[in-house]
């Protein structure tokens, strides 16, 4: 695999009014985070967008000059609060169409509801032709299964389009993950190291961080101050993340330079 390949940055994209207003919460940020940890991937960056097609088609056009892998969720139905999919049309200068896998994948569905006595199975219908609305894509996509329900999310030049409803959201983001960027996963070797620091400002041990993203290329250091809430003892988490080898090169030498300054690594005694 490419150096190339693997520094590839992973975007997401979270779409929907409700969560801007607080009516409803987004769970989709940590879950993203999670499933990309549990296969060695990060995510490089989040957006939260309204509603709102203008400002979504402007998001979108940047996000498809990054050159990045981004998830977006939210705002693929066929209400007129939707405008996912024809935002992605326009920030690419796409025509939108009926995707006949989605066509297919609806009208299954419409089937199996019809079967316990939910609507009408004829395609014809006014219902279903709206319902049809939902797999009205930009042209030159690819389906996105989901196993929920069947009425499925697309995917178009590294951006996967899904809707905002969790329980669907998450296995079609799993399936994309598995099935077109595998080769992404556990691509580097990146670690996580931090230990507390007290009895130290963080302007204090600032230099020694700057320090260690010019001695190791590639490792970044991070400043966690806590000003010890619920009556905790006032501490900064201070870390590297990055390579192993160069990462705990540093670590080991942050934790020297705290001592250095006259910080501590265990709270004073009460």
């Amino acid at each position: 695999m490419s150096a190339e390949t693997a520094a590839r940055r992973i975007g997401l994209i979270i779409v929907g009014d409700e969560i801007l207003s607080g009516r409803r919460q987004d769970k989709h940020f940590s879950k993203v985070v999670e499933m990309l940890s549990a296969r060695g991937m990060q995510l490089g960056w989040a957006e939260f967008l309204p509603d709102d097609r203008a400002r979504l088609a402007e998001a979108y056009r940047r996000s498809f000059a990054s050159g990045d892998v981004v998830f977006s969720c939210g705002g693929i139905g066929g209400t007129p609060d939707d405008h996912t999919r024809q935002a992605a049309a326009e920030a690419l200068g796409l025509p939108l169409e009926l995707h006949p896998q989605a066509a297919e994948a609806i009208a299954q569905r419409a089937a199996e509801m019809a079967a316990k006595g939910q609507g009408s199975a004829d395609m014809s219908t006014p219902e279903n032709q709206q319902r049809l609305q939902m797999g009205v894509f930009p042209r030159g996509c690819e389906i996105v299964p989901n196993p929920y329900n069947r009425i499925p999310g697309f995917f178009i030049r590294d951006h996967t389009f899904v809707p905002g409803f969790p329980v669907m959201a998450w296995p079609m983001l799993e399936w994309t993950l598995d099935t077109r960027y595998r080769a992404l996963q556990h691509a580097r070797a990146h670690v996580e190291h931090s230990f507390l620091v007290f009895g130290m400002p963080e302007s204090r041990i600032t230099p020694a961080m700057l320090t260690v993203e010019s001695r190791w290329p590639g490792v970044r250091a991070f400043s966690l101050p806590s000003v010890g809430e619920a009556g905790g003892t006032p501490h900064i988490d201070l870390g590297v993340k990055g390579e192993p080898e160069a990462a705990a090169a540093a670590l080991e030498y942050l934790r020297a330079e705290v001592l250095r300054l006259g910080g501590k690594l265990a709270p004073p005694a009460a």
